[in-house]
């Protein structure tokens, strides 16, 4: 039996995805005004928050429905541990913590997995897409904002397994007929689609916790220029 899962998920998380766009450290992310301390900050967070993930989607990975969408080549913990050895240096382990909203994102991780381990889907679906999508465009701008060093940095959004273009949107597909090949009822789509929005507030609130940080480094008038203008989310428009 076939679902619609793939297309419920983008039509069901297309505010969620615009308010998280609109924030106001992506809207300085998006044009090009980033700086290595508050980026450091959002990868150690993300590291934990992947590395969770990652653990939990393993743990399921008999589950019949979790196991649809393990798939070991989007794993992103050793490729943040080498962004962290960059940006922290000799020992990062002992200089990094998850923040308070990064804590809430963890928890909230491991909560689903114990509770309704169905709604990793919704984790694994808001991040890998994520990742393979427009965080390709974010790694771009990383480099170029950091003026990073060749292959330091940005291995968040680096896929060996999947090193073109093509290769990823290959994936893509791939992912989303995995999604589409799980049967679920309407209370367990509900659930999921509900999850996902929610993760994207767990997001926001991670982004919300690094502003400060931006408006220190660029100073409050230009913050203030930069955030003052919300745009149409890139899932509102037709594709």
């Amino acid at each position: 039996m076939m679902s619609d899962l793939a297309q419920e998920l983008r039509e069901g998380t297309k505010k969620a995805h615009t308010a998280s766009e609109n924030t106001a450290f992506m809207k300085c992310f998006l044009k090009g005004v980033m700086e290595k301390k508050p980026y450091a900050k959002l990868m150690a967070d993300l590291y934990f928050v992947y590395s969770t993930l990652e653990a939990e989607i393993y743990r399921h990975r008999d589950h019949p429905v979790v196991g649809k969408i393990y798939f070991p080549e989007l794993e992103r913990k050793e490729k943040l541990q080498q962004d962290l050895a960059y940006f922290f240096g000799e020992n990062w382990q002992d200089k990094i913590a998850p923040s308070p909203a990064g804590k809430v994102y963890v928890d909230r991780i491991k909560e689903v997995s114990e509770t309704q381990p169905e709604s990793l889907i919704a984790h694994s679906y808001v991040r890998y897409l994520g990742d393979l999508s427009g965080g390709q465009g974010l790694r771009k701008i990383a480099r170029s904002a950091m003026d990073l060093p060749a292959d330091q940095g940005t291995g968040l959004h680096e896929f060996d397994a999947l090193p073109t273009p093509e290769a990823k949107k290959e994936f893509k597909a791939k992912y989303r007929q995995a999604l589409d090949s799980i049967a679920v009822n309407q209370d367990t789509l509900d659930a999921i689609i509900s999850e996902a929005n929610y993760v994207f507030k767990l997001n926001r609130d991670v982004f919300h916790e690094l502003e400060d940080d931006i408006k220190e480094t660029i100073g409050e008038h230009t913050f203030d220029l930069l955030t003052r203008q919300n745009k149409e989310g890139s899932t509102e428009v037709a594709v």
